[in-house]
C-alpha cells in the first residue's frame, strides 16, 4: 500500500451477495445486492477526495472497489470489529494520522461529507438516528481503538474514546445518520427521497 495523506477513509463492506439480509421482508435477495452496492457506491463518492479503502474478503466486492478506485484491504473471516481494526491499522502504517469508518449503507451521504467528520484530533461520532448505532467515526490512526459495533455501539465507542484518554466530539448529521438496516429504513428512505 502506498503512503497515504493524514486522512483516509474505510469501509467495511461484507459481500453484496449476503448484504442486508433484514431486508429481506421487503426486497428480493438480488434487489437487496443492487441496493447494496448502491449505497455502497455513495459512500466511496461521500469519501471523495481522501484516499478510501474498502476492507472486504469477497472477491466480487474487491473487484468492485478497485473499479471505483479504492484501495482493498483483504481480510478474510475476521468479523466487522476486527477487519476495521485491522483496516486502520493498514492505513495508519500507510501514514494515515487519522482513519475514518463509514458505513456503506447511507444513501444520503452527500459528495465530500465524510472530509468533514475528519477535521478533530481526537475520535468523531456520528450515531445513527436513534444514538444507538455508529454510522461513521473517525479515529487516530495510532489510538488502539477497540471497535464495538452492533447494538448500543454509539455509547460504547464514546466509552472507548474516554478510556484511551482521547478527546470525544459527536456530530449529529442528518445526511450521515439515516443508515438502511431494516424495512422501514428503506421506506423512510424513499419517503425522504421521493420528497
Amino acid at each position: 500500500m502506498s503512503m497515504l495523506g493524514p486522512v483516509a477513509v474505510l469501509l467495511p463492506v461484507k459481500s453484496f451477495a449476503e448484504a442486508k439480509l433484514r431486508l429481506a421482508p421487503a426486497l428480493d435477495p438480488g434487489r437487496r445486492a443492487a441496493l447494496a452496492r448502491a449505497m455502497a457506491t455513495v459512500v466511496v463518492a461521500a469519501a471523495a477526495p481522501l484516499p478510501t479503502a474498502v476492507v472486504c474478503d469477497d472477491a466480487e466486492v474487491a473487484s468492485w472497489a478497485r473499479d471505483l478506485g479504492a484501495l482493498v484491504v483483504w481480510e478474510p473471516e475476521r468479523g466487522l470489529n476486527r477487519a476495521v481494526e485491522a483496516g486502520v491499522a493498514r492505513l495508519a502504517g500507510a501514514g494515515a494520522a487519522r482513519v475514518v469508518v463509514a458505513h456503506a449503507d447511507l444513501p444520503q451521504a452527500p459528495a465530500g461529507r465524510l472530509a468533514d467528520v475528519a477535521r478533530f484530533a481526537g475520535v468523531t461520532i456520528v450515531p445513527d438516528h436513534d444514538d444507538n448505532g455508529t454510522n461513521v467515526i473517525c479515529v487516530p490512526g495510532g489510538a488502539p481503538f477497540t471497535f464495538s459495533y452492533g447494538p448500543g455501539s454509539f455509547l460504547r465507542h464514546a466509552a472507548e474514546a474516554h478510556r484511551l484518554g482521547l478527546p470525544l466530539r459527536v456530530v449529529r448529521d442528518p445526511a450521515l445518520s439515516h443508515d438502511v438496516d431494516l424495512p422501514s429504513d428503506l421506506a423512510a428512505y424513499l419517503s425522504r427521497a421521493a420528497s
